[in-house]
C-alpha cells in the first residue's frame, strides 16, 4: 500500500516595514520598525490593514498578533508588563456576535475594528443592531477606502518605507516620492 506524504504548506512571508510615524492626535513621533508575517492565503491589501491598524492605534508594548495562522486571536494586540492585554485589534471583516464575544472575554482591553472598506463596515453596524448587540458600544469602528489599500497594496515589496502621518481621522501617507491619502471613516454603535 502506498503512502502519499501530505503537502507541506506554505511558510509566511515575512515584510518590513520603516515608518515615520507622525500622529498628531495621540502626540506620537517615532520611527517604526514593524515586521509584519503575511500568511500565503492573505493578500496584500489586508496585510496593509494590519500595519495601518497598529499605527492608527499605536502605544506601548503593540505589535501584530499572529494574524491568519491562528483565527481566535487578534490581528494587533498589546499587553502591559505583567502580560495582561490592554489593546485587541480585529482588522477586514469580522462577525459581530463574534467581536462582541471578544470583547466580553477581554473587558479591560481597548477594543478596536478597522474594516477594509466603509461599506462592510456599515454592514456590521446594520447587522449588530439587527442583533441588538449593544455591548459593542464600546467597541472603536473604522475603515479605510479600498482604493486606498488598493494603492498601498500595489507594491509587493518586503522591505518598504514610507511616512505616516494621521491627523483628526485621515491619513497621509509618502512613499517612494509619492503622496496619497484618505479618510479614516468611523461608525458608532449605540447602546442597547
Amino acid at each position: 500500500m502506498l503512502r502519499s506524504t501530505p503537502p507541506l504548506a506554505l511558510p509566511a512571508t515575512l515584510h518590513d516595514f520603516q515608518i515615520e510615524l507622525a500622529h498628531v492626535d495621540a502626540g506620537e513621533n517615532r520611527r517604526v520598525s514593524l515586521r509584519a508575517a503575511r500568511h500565503p492565503s492573505e493578500s496584500m491589501q489586508r496585510l496593509w490593514l494590519r500595519v495601518l491598524a497598529q499605527c492608527w492605534m499605536w502605544r506601548e508594548g503593540i505589535e501584530q498578533g499572529p494574524g491568519l495562522c491562528d483565527p481566535d486571536q487578534p490581528d494587533v494586540i498589546a499587553r502591559d508588563l505583567t502580560g495582561e492585554i490592554l489593546l485587541w485589534v480585529r482588522v477586514g471583516r469580522p462577525e459581530p456576535v463574534r467581536l462582541q464575544q471578544e470583547a466580553d472575554r477581554n473587558r479591560r482591553a481597548e477594543v478596536a475594528v478597522l474594516f477594509d472598506s466603509p461599506r462592510r463596515m456599515e454592514a456590521f453596524v446594520a447587522e449588530a443592531n439587527a442583533a441588538a448587540l449593544g455591548r459593542l458600544a464600546r467597541v472603536s469602528l473604522a475603515a479605510v477606502d479600498p482604493a486606498f489599500l488598493a494603492t498601498l497594496a500595489a507594491n509587493e515589496d518586503r522591505r518598504t518605507r514610507l511616512s505616516l502621518t494621521i491627523v483628526g481621522d485621515h491619513l497621509y501617507v509618502e512613499r517612494d516620492g509619492k503622496t496619497f491619502d484618505a479618510p479614516l471613516l468611523r461608525a458608532y454603535m449605540p447602546g442597547i
